[in-house]
């Protein structure tokens, strides 16, 4: 009786491994690549944007800093303007009185102790940034000075400062209080010089 065997195959043997081993190309490679190209070259600008407004906002944000410190500084400078505006009268009453009393009786030591407290007050006037304006022999000018009369000039120039009413005062360079001033209106023109009162010669 005869014997029949199934081959079966050996397991040592081997399957070719050589179409395994080849890699296959995917489908749309150079599309993808340049998809992706695109969107790393949109992300990057979008950063760059991003930067840029981060930049942009920092600069407004330092600029909005220098400008709070300038508006403390300003408010700190003149906020006792209006107190220091009510402490001038009484420095201008002071000096009309040693002006007066010198008139009269010369230099006494009353006096001369009324003076020591004007000094004391221009001092302390001058620490909070208080001066007083140097208007005699300048021209006019009415955001300095108040013009309360026109007076003949000497010398025929016109539009001078040539006598201080009442002191005029700047805080910090600005204007405190405008002086009072007469100004010169210039020399009257010569009789004869073919204009009189009311009219012109015949």
């Amino acid at each position: 009786m005869e014997q029949h065997t199934d081959s079966v195959p050996n397991s040592s043997e081997t399957v070719p491994t050589s179409a395994a081993s080849t890699p296959v190309p995917a489908a749309g490679t150079a599309e993808s690549f340049e998809a992706l190209r695109e969107t790393l070259t949109a992300k990057t600008q979008e950063a760059d944007r991003l930067q840029e407004r981060l930049l942009r906002l920092h600069a407004e944000f330092e600029n909005y800093k220098k400008r709070m410190a300038r508006e403390k500084s300003e408010f700190l400078k003149f906020a006792n303007e209006d107190l220091i505006l009510q402490f001038l009268p009484i420095l201008d009453n002071l000096e009309r009185a040693i002006a007066a009393a010198r008139a009269e009786t010369g230099s006494t030591p009353l006096i001369e102790g009324v003076e020591m407290i004007v000094r004391l007050f221009r001092t302390t006037l001058e620490k909070v940034g208080v001066k007083p304006m140097e208007v005699l022999g300048q021209p006019f000018d009415p955001g300095f000075h108040q013009a309360v009369a026109q007076v003949e000039s000497s010398q025929g120039e016109a539009n001078l400062v040539v006598e201080e009413i009442q002191k005029g005062y700047l805080l910090e360079g600005r204007v405190l209080r405008p002086a009072m001033v007469k100004v010169s209106r210039g020399a009257s023109p010569a009789p004869g010089n073919g204009e009189v009162d009311g009219g012109t010669q015949a």
